[in-house]
């Protein structure tokens, strides 16, 4: 009896042993509208400098990570926005097939939608949590469709729900209503300073003058913060710049880190929130995915006065955009253009712009490098391994390129991030590598399933449009010649594809709003102009000035890139639906396995360079 007890707690303990090996706690950090250049180790892999093309940044503690892994600096994200980027990356579909391009209340009722990654994680075990920001706008279908959680994670705490809900952050905006009446609705500025007092002020109402009051007290943050508001049409309450009214580590994205740290110090027993709630520290009993979804360096852009300090008197180059530039855009890009406008802000505005962006980005490193070494430590204390995958923002985000200050785009600032991966098993991930392939974001839940167990290659996960990141590692061939993407928010729905030597985008949709999939061929068969092209030869022109749709010699090129992406996005798996209703959508596959990721565009329409 005793003999087959000792064989049972053995047979228990290897079990264990061997479940905790092969399921790995992961870290999943990202940030949003992070550019990757404020990074210096993505500077010095693809410039041979620390600094960015337009100045210093500073990030000791990612570089630090980054050279412990491996560093992807060709990642592109699969639309420019956080809430359809955010649905790819949960969802590893393109927003093309998982039918989200903008702020849909997309919901899990229809036929098409499968689990989210997270979802899958939990039948294999695992505890999902999330400490910041998530808003992959997926909710769980319900009566009047609203905010519905979806249990994508088993415990949250969510910046503006539960942070800023509570008083717990520095500066933000709430929704105003007066005494419940909809038709004054606006937002409410508030602002907490270290003393614990919260100043409060409206800055926008949809009907009626915002009191004299209201304007003078916003008008004395402003002078006291150096508050930089945007010039912009789209939103001009944006604060582009300015220093925070908390100290490091009592910002919102500082308390993010906290309760994230407090979740792990108190494994297996109870403790208080920041705002007082009672919950449980983390299982340390079953592996662990974390989402450690950063604000920063979103708007508001306020970094801490210890980093703004450090980045005030850099001078930084702003780029170029003339009038001979956007005269080539087609309408729809310069709608985008004149939404976003940076160009009409003077030139010390321009610069605290930049300079508070990338001092918000150095702080955002500080917090980071604190979060890992708190994360390696419960791995440690657990005898637990580890997979740390940061996505280096959501999307990216302009500094004057292309003349906005934005994301939202068809251009690389928009589009292009960096995946460093990182692994407490060094055989599987190596230390200190550049890879260079081109990848996407919906690369990144295949390989997180992947690194927890599963086998993706099963058929059931047929679904999953993007690659594991683990089959790169084993040697620099380009898995893939092009990325794609699609976002419909600000001027209009458009399609990009990417390649190392052009970026090409295109109106996938006509203005005219229809049923789901209702004259899917439109941008296909509408005249030229209509589908407001854009193309772009990389190899001569890296900024992506000079649209060369409209040139002679590039005519062909672009009707072939036209009908290249238009038949992946529009006509292989389509999905277009109407998310008030549980299952009301189409798919179309007019050019199913148009998207085989080769270009084999013909030689002879290729201009020399």
């Amino acid at each position: 009896m005793k003999k087959r007890l000792e064989l049972l707690l053995f047979t228990l303990v290897f079990t264990f042993t061997f479940y905790a090996q092969n399921q790995p706690n992961v870290l999943w950090i990202i940030t949003d509208d992070h550019r990757p250049d404020a990074l210096e180790c993505y500077n010095q892999a693809t410039l041979g400098k620390s600094e960015s093309t337009l100045g210093y940044v500073s990030s000791p503690n990612i570089d630090k990570l980054a050279s412990e892994g491996v560093m992807f600096v060709n990642a592109y994200n699969n639309s420019p926005a956080c809430g359809p980027s955010r649905g790819s990356l949960i969802s590893g579909r393109y927003p093309f097939r998982n039918g989200h391009y903008a702020f849909e209340l997309s919901h899990q009722e229809p036929d098409f939608v499968k689990p989210s990654f997270l979802q899958t994680l939990q039948k294999e075990g695992y505890v999902t949590a999330l400490f910041g920001k998530g808003d992959s706008y997926i909710f769980k279908w319900g009566p009047g469709q609203g905010y519905i959680d979806a249990g994508h994670y088993n415990y949250k705490v969510h910046f503006k729900h539960d942070l800023q809900k509570n008083d717990v952050g520095d500066m933000w905006k709430q929704p105003f209503y007066e005494k419940g009446n909809w038709k004054t609705a606006g937002d409410e500025e508030r602002v907490r300073l270290p003393d614990g007092t919260i100043e409060k002020y409206i800055v926008k109402k949809k009907k009626g003058e915002i009191s004299d009051a209201d304007i003078k007290k916003k008008k004395e943050i402003e002078d006291r913060f150096d508050i930089l508001r945007a010039y912009t049409r789209y939103n001009k309450t944006l604060i582009f710049g300015g220093e925070n009214p908390m100290p490091a580590g009592q910002t919102v994205d500082g308390k993010i880190v906290e309760e994230f740290k407090l979740y792990l110090a108190n494994q297996n027993v109870d403790f208080k929130t920041t705002w007082g709630a009672k919950h449980k520290g983390a299982n340390s009993n079953k592996p662990l995915l974390i989402n450690l979804g950063f604000h920063l360096p979103h708007t508001p852009v306020l970094p801490p006065k210890e980093f703004r300090d450090k980045f005030k008197t850099k001078k930084y180059k702003v780029p170029e955009f003339g009038k001979e530039n956007l005269d080539k855009l087609p309408p729809q890009l310069v709608k985008l253009y004149n939404n976003l406008n940076m160009s009409r802000m003077n030139d010390a505005d321009k610069q605290q712009a930049i300079q508070d962006y990338y001092a918000f980005c150095a702080y955002g490193d500080s917090l980071i490098g604190d979060a890992v070494k708190a994360f390696k430590d419960y791995c440690n204390k657990n005898k637990q391994e580890y997979l740390i995958i940061f996505a280096v923002g959501d999307h990216g985000w302009h500094l004057g390129e292309q003349g906005i200050e934005a994301k939202f785009g068809p251009w690389q600032q928009s589009l292009n991030n960096a995946v460093i991966l990182v692994s407490s098993d060094k055989n599987k991930v190596p230390v200190n590598k550049i890879k260079r392939q081109m990848i996407e974001y919906v690369d990144i839940a295949p390989t997180i399933l992947s690194a927890s167990g599963v086998d993706i290659n099963n058929e059931k996960y047929n679904y999953l449009d993007g690659m594991n990141l683990f089959d790169f590692l084993k040697n620099d061939k380009e898995k893939r010649e092009y990325i794609v993407g699609e976002i419909s928010l600000v001027a209009g729905p458009r399609a990009y594809l990417r390649s190392k030597e052009f970026s090409f985008s295109m109106r996938t949709r006509s203005i005219k709003k229809g049923l789901p999939n209702e004259n899917i061929k439109w941008a296909l068969e509408c005249p030229v102009e209509k589908a407001e092209l854009a193309l772009y030869d990389l190899r001569n022109d890296p900024f992506e000035l000079n649209n060369l749709a409209n040139e002679k010699q590039y005519k062909d090129l672009a009707q072939w890139f036209r009908e290249k992406l238009g038949n992946i996005v529009l006509g292989d798996g389509r999905v277009e639906c109407d998310w008030s209703k549980a299952n009301t959508y189409k798919i179309s596959n007019f050019a199913k396995g148009a998207h085989d990721g080769k270009l084999n565009i013909p030689s002879r329409i290729i201009p020399k360079v």
